[in-house]
């Protein structure tokens, strides 16, 4: 992450925490993060011939009253110094920051197949005990890993899949049977 990113984020964050607003500018910045990852939007960012004025007035008429007025005059500053390009990842930053500061983290899990809400809820609850924080679940599916998930999170990967223990039987008889 490049360092004005980070230097945005750590600002918001500072600026969350000085008014005891981290939670709400979390589920903002999360919407605004979310909103502005649609192609027309990104479009709308980086355009040369959008002026200045024209992205503001988008950025109030999509965002105006669902968001606090710092998070959008952090859009406004980002705009008027042409920075567009770091707005995401200053959101990305920000997001890690309080939620980190919150205890809470989001787990990548990977299944051969759709799981239904109440092992989501068991996968949920056991990397919370495990981890000691509030996570998140994202469910993907992955048919290649044949049985079993694999998980990113929190900087950790387990892979307890199918496709592992096979993949790790076979080198284990390759090298047996070379000795």
């Amino acid at each position: 992450m490049d360092k004005l990113s980070l230097l945005y984020a750590s600002a918001l964050y500072d600026l969350a925490s000085s008014k005891d607003a981290v939670a709400g500018f979390l589920d903002q910045a999360v919407l605004m993060r979310d909103s502005l990852k649609d192609p027309d939007c990104q479009r709308i960012l980086v355009h040369p011939h959008i002026t200045t004025n024209e992205k503001r007035e988008f950025f109030t008429k999509v965002f105006g009253s669902d968001i606090d007025k710092d998070l959008l005059a952090f859009l406004f500053l980002v705009v008027d110094k042409n920075r567009e390009t770091f707005i995401m990842t200053a959101l990305d930053a920000l997001i890690s920051m309080i939620e980190r500061s919150m205890r809470k983290v989001t787990a990548e899990v990977y299944f051969a197949a759709a799981i239904d809400d109440k092992q989501l809820a068991a996968m949920k609850d056991l990397l919370s005990e495990k981890l000691d924080k509030q996570v998140e679940v994202s469910v993907n599916v992955d048919p290649s890993v044949i049985g079993g998930p694999y998980i990113f999170v929190d900087g950790y990967y387990l892979d307890w899949t199918v496709k592992k223990r096979l993949r790790d039987l076979t080198v284990q008889m390759k090298e047996g049977c070379s000795a």
